[in-house]
């Protein structure tokens, strides 16, 4: 009995072993990303361009870009978001500034307009700009060069630039992956979404993109602890970077997306909005812990009772 006992501590002392390896080692490769990113801060305005791609639609790239941007702005960091999805543009739609556009990027090419003028403010959020995507014309004419031409005036004013990214590896791709000098592959853990990811990280290494660190959305803890969903390290271990953030399956996400009020605009207590903060933070060089998917998964009464008294109908 005494031998079995001490069996099961040899075992459990293994497991909590490896468990704090693998923790150092996605800290490891998270804080050696955040190096990397600070070295490809332009060396004159200070300014980091960044990427937000999957490869796949419908992962989340936009409502990620719309929440990102608002967190790092609400951070104090000026920020732009740039809508490169020329073809079907909703990033002015998550942020709720449809109503606001006068000029987009296409007037700003053409120098019928100047970038002030195209630049819309966010009312809430002063430290947040968009330029909206133009015509979708615009992709019968529109070279890798533009986008370095809108990327370079934007690093000159903010110091972040976020790209969203349209989906596919297109002419859309190319465009947008031309003016960035790293980026954020969001995925689902779905085996099409992760596939389609890898294929554009070795797009982006090709480009000389650098570093490339992965979002992983849309996260259930209980189907992955009932092996019906990839797990986190099945998703890491295929892509091979550096986790950025893990984002839990919120509704939530779906009412702000409606309203067009971004989770990280009025301090909401949702996992999603959390997670969208820590990510900004992480972004910023902060060393912020990843969260536990098994652990912050469960939530009680009290957190789904304000998560339901948070929810507006309208």
């Amino acid at each position: 009995m005494h031998s079995r006992w001490c069996h099961l501590h040899r075992a459990s002392q293994s497991a909590l072993f490896a468990s704090e390896n693998l923790i150092d080692f996605r800290r490891t490769r998270r804080i050696n990303a955040i190096k990397v990113a600070r070295s490809k801060r332009d060396p004159v305005t200070n300014s980091r361009t960044i990427l937000i791609c999957s490869g796949k639609g419908g992962v989340g790239k936009t409502t990620l870009t719309a929440n990102l941007g608002i967190a790092l702005a609400g951070q104090g960091a000026r920020t732009v978001v740039l809508d490169a999805d020329f073809g079907l543009r909703n990033l002015d739609l998550l942020l709720g500034l449809e109503n606001r556009i006068v000029f987009t990027a296409q007037e700003v090419l053409a120098e019928t307009c100047r970038l002030d003028q195209a630049l819309v403010k966010h009312k809430q959020e002063p430290n947040l700009a968009l330029l909206p995507a133009g015509n979708p014309r615009m992709l019968e004419w529109l070279k890798p060069e533009d986008m370095q031409t809108i990327a370079g005036m934007l690093s000159e004013r903010f110091d972040y630039v976020l790209i969203d990214c349209p989906a596919g590896i297109e002419d859309g791709f190319k465009n947008a992956v031309a003016a960035a000098k790293e980026a954020i592959v969001i995925t689902t853990p779905e085996v099409s979404a992760v596939r389609d990811a890898d294929r554009v990280i070795g797009l982006l290494n090709t480009h000389g993109v650098s570093p490339v660190q992965l979002v992983l959305n849309r996260v259930r803890p209980k189907m992955m602890a009932n092996q019906e969903m990839l797990a986190v390290d099945d998703v890491t271990d295929i892509l091979a970077l550096p986790l950025l953030g893990l984002v839990l399956e919120d509704e939530q996400v779906i009412v702000s997306t409606n309203r067009g009020e971004p989770l990280t605009l009025n301090g909401s207590a949702s996992p999603a909005a959390k997670a969208y903060g820590n990510i900004a933070r992480r972004l910023q060089g902060e060393d912020i812990p990843l969260m536990d998917p098994a652990k912050d998964g469960r939530r009680g009464i009290r957190a789904r009772v304000r998560q339901l008294m948070q929810t507006k109908i309208f």
